[in-house]
């Protein structure tokens, strides 16, 4: 048998039997040269085989790592069953209070909402802005205010045109990040004291912003691997006449569930049935780690009745604060509402962004962003499966960098966010998700910021804090 052969095979019975376990690092390629005699392009050309295989995967800066076997997770977290009524929502000060310990530079950020700086192009980011600032006419920077800066709205509009569907230009409106293109588009189509469907868990950006309009939140079961239940959403939609929906159809943080293609033909048919408008939050859909980027909602939109919301923030420029909404028949309703308020995004932003997309190098850096987060990913999931008890669930996401980790039965995540956080480590305990302030055992971890060493460390951390997280029952 040719020598790189032997050696693939040999490392795959290792694989296979658990020696090797999964997340665990290969032998460097000189350190495996040296140990067996072989050349280094032999030892290569045996990695490459394995992780042609799918048995490793190679990670950036941190060499060949043992793959993540999806089907050694029986266990999924439990979808929840939230009741189908209308609640006040109060849960700014719990958020408040959380984020605000993220921001300790010494702490293992497994809590953050941001992906690791190091990630994105910053300097070649840099640069655009610099020369599009040298070459700017002073007109734009007024002409351009709303709704954006007309080659940045161009570029938007070709990436979806290039994914497969048409969207509409002049329904596109530049925002300052998607947080804004989400609160706009929520006025638009809500009044103080309506109900709105959200998901269970649903990320806390869109509870702050229910509380702040006054507005009252109707929480629908949600899966953990197909996202929202459309037959509860039916329910909900026939007892209580929502005046909207808001939710994530592509790794919905912070479960990172997908919704599979058909349900979102039939939740797009659901709206249209109903006349009801749906607030769909994509900030994630380019961070796939299949194919093709999942198709939002919005490409099954007939009606106009989607107000698509995205950004750049989580996929090329966080601190740059550019996002955008596509509101379909709302988009005057939104675009008089930024007029109202911030006016606009910010100029040398938009222009920096347009430029760098000109350039042709963000599918490039997409690609290298994609394959270190599912490689961080893999490593997440051999932490759980080495450290964690058998009764805890997890997700599998498909894309995005969070999953949800459910903890075993009795235990608390806001009591392990506490004791974590007094040894240096930050998760997001799932009680920030909720409407409801009730016991959970779910929290959301972020993969995609730790180094593969501090989250193997972060951990193992958790796993040893878990007795601290058990609920005290009165003697």
């Amino acid at each position: 048998m040719v020598r790189y052969k032997a050696f693939a095979k040999e490392l795959a019975l290792l694989i296979e039997s658990g020696e090797l376990r999964p997340g665990q690092r290969l032998p460097s390629l000189r350190e495996s040269s040296q140990r067996r005699g072989l050349s280094v392009s032999t030892v290569l050309k045996a990695y490459h085989l394995l992780e042609a295989q799918g048995l490793v995967q190679a990670q950036q800066r941190s060499g060949f790592h043992v793959s993540v076997r999806a089907d050694k997770y029986p266990l999924l977290p439990s979808s929840s069953q939230p009741q189908l009524d209308t609640v006040e929502v109060g849960k700014s000060a719990l958020i408040g209070q959380v984020l605000h310990a993220q921001k300790n530079d010494k702490v293992v950020p497994m809590g953050s909402a941001f992906p690791d700086p190091q990630l994105f192009p910053l300097k070649r980011l840099a640069q655009s802005l610099s020369r599009s600032m040298r070459t700017l006419d002073p007109a734009r920077a007024v002409m351009d205010i709303t709704p954006g800066n007309p080659e940045l709205l161009r570029q938007i509009a070709l990436r979806y045109h290039l994914q497969g569907y048409e969207l509409d230009m002049d329904e596109l409106l530049v925002t300052h990040g998607a947080i804004e293109a989400l609160n706009l588009c929520l006025q638009a189509v809500t009044r103080p004291g309506d109900a709105v469907v959200i998901e269970s868990p649903s990320f806390y950006v869109c509870l702050q912003a229910l509380e702040r309009l006054g507005l009252r939140a109707i929480e629908v079961s949600t899966d953990p691997v197909e996202g929202m239940n459309l037959e509860a959403l039916e329910q909900a939609i026939a007892h209580h006449r929502p005046a909207a929906i808001w939710l994530m159809s592509n790794f919905q943080n912070p479960l990172g569930s997908l919704m599979p293609e058909p349900k979102k033909r039939a939740l797009a048919e659901l709206l249209s049935r109903h006349q009801l408008p749906l607030i769909e939050d994509d900030v994630y859909g380019e961070l796939y780690f299949g194919e093709s980027r999942p198709p939002p909602v919005k490409a099954f939109d007939r009606d106009g009745l989607v107000l698509h919301c995205s950004s750049f923030s989580k996929c090329l420029a966080p601190g740059y604060r550019i996002g955008w909404a596509a509101a379909g028949r709302f988009r005057q309703q939104v675009q008089a509402l930024q007029l109202s308020t911030t006016l606009s995004a910010a100029m040398p932003s938009q222009l920096a962004i347009a430029d760098y997309l000109d350039t042709g190098a963000f599918d490039k850096h997409l690609k290298g962003l994609r394959r270190e987060l599912e490689s961080r990913r893999d490593a997440i999931l051999g932490c759980v499966q080495r450290y964690f008890p058998a009764q805890c669930g997890v997700t599998q996401p498909q894309g995005g960098y969070f999953l949800w980790l459910e903890l075993p039965p009795g235990s608390d995540s806001f009591r392990l966010y506490r004791a974590a956080l007094q040894h240096g480590v930050s998760i997001a305990p799932g009680s920030m998700f909720t409407v409801r302030d009730e016991v959970t055992r779910g929290l959301r971890l972020n993969y995609g910021y730790p180094s593969i060493e501090d989250a193997d460390r972060a951990m193992q951390l958790l796993a040893r804090l878990l007795p601290m997280s058990e609920q005290r029952t009165p003697s």
